[in-house]
């Protein structure tokens, strides 16, 4: 087998902000800047940024046997496996084994390769090894897309890497994702606004409100200001880019329910988007506000098994009625 590392110029890697060298052959995934002193600031949010969900990595190759390895280091009884694509077929879905090593076949011939990383839990990650040589991948995305959100957008539940929402619609129309789903860390951090600022997009959708309300980190006074203040900086890099600023899916029990802030999510779901329509009606014609309750709705609460977070139907669900609607704010029309 060839071993190459994992920053080797033909692995082209998507929906990471870093991957840091942490020993000879170990790397650790970041989907926040490793230098936000978050792992001092917000230790929950540090640990989800540490969690890979919607990276890939690409490559093209003739190579038919496939090495990895996947060392967890935290969640050790709440593993998701890593999801291997060729030729846009996902052709395994393999959990490492106990010393973290996966290995799979691949289809004979000429190929692109898609390794989509565990989407739960603290990783390290190891050498990739192939039976041939690889070499960097022709992939061309249609447009860059960041979306950022909660747990909702985390998808812990999802079967496998390729089953969140996020991945689905990016699937769907070949867009290059990152993923900004914090499983409850959803709060306006400014290390993630600055992020979602500074990177490259073409399309950025933020979920905005569950954490908040459940959290009480705003209440009736400060919520608006801080949603419309967070579109605001985001602007400062993206002065052009369609946001899309989708509110709280449905939930049954919340909706009525005051959180720690003093607002239910139903208020929370009318704040947000009148904060999003005030920042519109001040001239900004490139944001567009989703209605969350016409992606998950009441009628649908039965795909949510607590009541909150939608299983892998749900998520389903969420990247069907979603697209299109994420598709039309970008300018395209329906994948072909």
């Amino acid at each position: 087998m060839i071993e190459y590392t994992l920053d080797d110029d033909a692995l082209h890697w998507t929906g990471l902000v870093s991957l840091e060298h942490r020993a000879t052959d170990r790397w650790q995934p970041w989907r926040l800047p490793t230098d936000a002193g978050l792992d001092t600031l917000s230790p929950m949010l540090a640990s989800r940024a540490r969690m890979a969900s919607g990276a890939c990595t690409r490559l093209a190759t003739d190579a038919t046997a496939l090495e990895l390895t996947i060392l967890a280091t935290e969640d050790q009884g709440d593993r998701r496996p890593v999801d291997i694509v060729a030729g846009g077929t996902v052709v395994a879905s393999l959990l490492p084994d106990e010393s973290g090593q996966v290995h799979t076949d691949l289809p004979a011939g000429s190929k692109e390769v898609e390794i989509w990383w565990p989407h739960w839990g603290e990783l390290t990650l190891g050498p990739l090894r192939t039976n041939a040589p690889i070499r960097a991948s022709g992939w061309r995305p249609a447009l860059r897309w960041v979306t950022y959100g909660s747990s909702i957008t985390h998808c812990r539940s999802a079967d496998s890497p390729t089953g969140t929402w996020p991945a689905l619609v990016a699937r769907a129309h070949d867009w290059d994702l990152t993923s900004l789903g914090f499983g409850g860390q959803c709060h306006l951090d400014p290390a993630a606004i600055r992020t979602i600022r500074d990177r490259p997009a073409d399309l950025i959708s933020l979920c905005l409100g569950i954490n908040i309300q459940g959290g009480g980190t705003f209440n009736a006074r400060t919520l608006g200001p801080q949603v419309a203040g967070a579109i605001e900086r985001i602007r400062e890099g993206h002065p052009d880019t369609p946001i899309a600023v989708i509110t709280p899916i449905a939930s049954p029990d919340r909706e009525q329910q005051p959180g720690g802030g003093g607002l239910t999510l139903a208020e929370v779901r009318q704040i947000v988007g009148e904060a999003a329509a005030n920042v519109i009606e001040r001239g900004d014609p490139d944001l567009h506000i989703v209605d969350g309750l016409q992606i998950i709705g009441p009628d649908d609460a039965h795909l949510m098994p607590d009541g909150l977070h939608p299983g892998p139907e749900g998520y389903r669900l969420m990247a069907e009625r979603i697209g299109p609607v994420l598709g039309g704010i970008a300018g395209q029309g329906a994948p072909s």
